[in-house]
């Protein structure tokens, strides 16, 4: 077992790491593993979870969102990206069929603007094959063929 000292003094480190930047809860544990004892990071992460500061349902929708305001993605780069931050696919899945015709319009738009930047230096065929190789559905390369 662990003192109450011991155990605000490891709150604390936690909190100050979270508060920095938004963490996933596998990333706190990845942080602590080593430093702080196992029931005690439990403890840690059960208090800092129901107090709100970890949500990982909302730090994939912030995440996405981030994505989505910042590059030309496509989903599926955008998925493998949050998958890596170690959040549980479920909530990236949920996020998905939640949202499913903003992010295929988001997506649509995206590979139109790598088209618009690329065309003129790549032929058709290659530019196609870049596309679906940056994970691009094949529906909206064919949506894009018919406009």
């Amino acid at each position: 077992m662990y003192t109450v000292e011991e155990f605000d003094e490891n709150k604390t480190k936690v909190m100050s790491y979270i508060l920095y930047k938004k963490r996933t809860e596998y990333e706190v544990r990845k942080k602590f593993c080593n430093t702080i004892e196992e029931n005690m990071l439990e403890d840690i992460i059960e208090y800092i979870k129901e107090a709100g500061y970890i949500n990982d349902a909302e730090y994939v929708k912030k995440l996405f969102n981030e994505y989505m305001n910042l590059k030309s993605m496509s989903i599926r780069e955008i998925k493998n990206k949050v998958y890596a931050k170690g959040v549980y696919v479920d909530y990236i899945e949920d996020y998905i069929s939640e949202n499913r015709e903003a992010l295929e319009e988001y997506e649509l738009n995206s590979a139109k603007k790598l088209i618009d930047k690329k065309k003129r230096t790549t032929e058709p065929q290659k530019l196609k094959a870049y596309l679906l190789n940056k994970g691009f559905m094949t529906e909206t390369l064919e949506k894009i063929e018919k406009e």
